[in-house]
């Protein structure tokens, strides 16, 4: 009864991605388990780069069962668009399942999410805008409309009327918006309900009958731990559980059933929107980073914020997640550095402290201590095994794994498919 759970441990964009697809070839069923299209990944098979934000990475292995699970919401406009792109590139897409419990991404939703925080000005908390906070919150105040609702268009019909009662009055009252009709949006999702079919089933049973047949089923985070509803960096964080509990409630799996959670940490730190990011850099080297490493967001294409290495989160992950694993990314990124820093601890009105505070105010005046660990200049993204690594390299990763809490089984050295150096089984 081999499930996995596979979360970043960072903010996100941790190459979460190349992890899953890595994986993907032993797997039988990849979930995600909650976020909607504000996740990106980037997934490189030969000379080819798919960017995926909300299918999950396993569409891409031949063989493998990719499955949208009950915690995650739909833009079906965004779902079918990608799954159109993947057709014209010769991906077969026939397998896919979406949970009918899964909500629906309403155009009342992403206008909602747009209008607020336009009006929040400088308070924004930087999200994509594509509604999928508004629709977690329909969701936690009852007023959702579930995949399985475009198959009964009176029930379907009565929900959006009962949540555009509220919203059209803060619409056209409060924002100066035109009010939206209830049978403009009934229109345009039960066109989307044929299409939909195919694909729609219960996923739950599917999922736990896969697990009692000893399936490998691996269970995808669509973000980082820091923007955990619950345990990120509130508020600046998403509007659900990429935690490892998260894929529990997010598939309808019990916890007894996990068997291995790895967390996925990039050889530095970047996070995209607001909030605190105590190694964030503002010179050349957060500059190298951005510009070495590609840093811009799959999804919003916006820049990414960049910063060292910081123990003290991953730490936390590790605890928050009872991680068993990492996967260590973009280490061929800090080839030529002379040295590289990595922050060990904090220093908060001029005390040390190394775990991560409690307090939000205290994380936003904490300030990094740094240890430097000394750095290489050997091409590294040949490398097979980790003896191939350069001295140098092999002790910055032997140093973030001791700081880190878990061991690191797997390391990135380059953006291909095979570009991964493997030191212990997943599996």
């Amino acid at each position: 009864m081999p499930a996995l759970v596979l979360l970043g441990a960072q903010w996100g964009d941790e190459g979460k991605g190349k992890a899953t697809d890595l994986l993907g070839g032993s797997v039988d069923y990849v979930v995600r388990y909650q976020g909607g299209n504000n996740a990106g990944h980037t997934v490189v098979v030969g000379d080819q780069k798919y960017a995926l934000h909300l299918l999950p990475s396993g569409i891409l292995s031949p063989g493998c069962t990719p499955v949208i699970g009950n915690g995650v919401v739909v833009d079906p406009s965004v779902l079918f668009s990608e799954l159109s792109g993947l057709n014209e590139r010769g991906v077969d897409t026939s397998k896919l399942l979406i949970s009918g419990n899964a909500h629906i991404i309403t155009p009342y939703n992403v206008t909602v999410d747009k209008v607020t925080e336009r009006f929040l000005g400088k308070r924004k908390i930087g999200t994509t805008g594509r509604g999928i906070g508004p629709t977690y919150a329909d969701k936690i105040n009852r007023v959702g409309i579930r995949v399985q609702d475009l198959y009964d268009e009176s029930i379907l019909t009565q929900k959006v009327e009962a949540a555009l009662d509220v919203k059209n009055q803060m619409l056209t009252k409060f924002y100066n918006r035109r009010a939206i009709a209830t049978d403009q949006v009934v229109g345009e999702l039960l066109g989307y309900a044929d299409k939909l079919a195919p694909y729609v089933t219960d996923t739950v049973l599917v999922l736990n009958q896969a697990l009692e047949q000893d399936k490998v089923v691996l269970f995808e985070g669509g973000q980082g731990t820091l923007l955990d509803i619950d345990h990120g960096t509130y508020p600046f964080v998403t509007s659900s559980n990429p935690t490892a509990g998260g894929a529990c409630t997010g598939a309808g799996v019990g916890p007894t059933k996990i068997t291995r959670v790895i967390g996925i940490l990039k050889a530095y730190t970047t996070r995209v929107g607001a909030g605190p990011f105590p190694t964030e850099l503002f010179d050349e080297d957060g500059e190298a980073l951005r510009r070495i490493g590609g840093e811009r967001g799959v999804t919003t294409g916006r820049d990414r914020r960049c910063g060292w290495f910081d123990a003290v989160i991953a730490r936390y992950a590790t605890r928050v997640n009872g991680l068993t694993d990492f996967f260590l990314t973009k280490l061929d990124v800090l080839t030529g550095w002379e040295q590289i820093p990595v922050c060990v601890a904090y220093e908060i009105d001029g005390k040390r402290v190394e775990e991560l505070p409690y307090s939000q105010t205290d994380f936003h005046h904490a300030k990094p201590v740094y240890e430097m660990l000394p750095g290489w200049s050997e091409d590294i993204t040949g490398a097979k095994s980790f003896s191939d690594l350069p001295k140098n390299a092999q002790a910055y990763v032997k140093a973030l794994e001791e700081m880190s809490g878990a061991p690191i089984s797997a390391i990135g050295v380059g953006p291909g498919r095979d570009e991964t150096i493997q030191i212990n089984s997943f599996l």
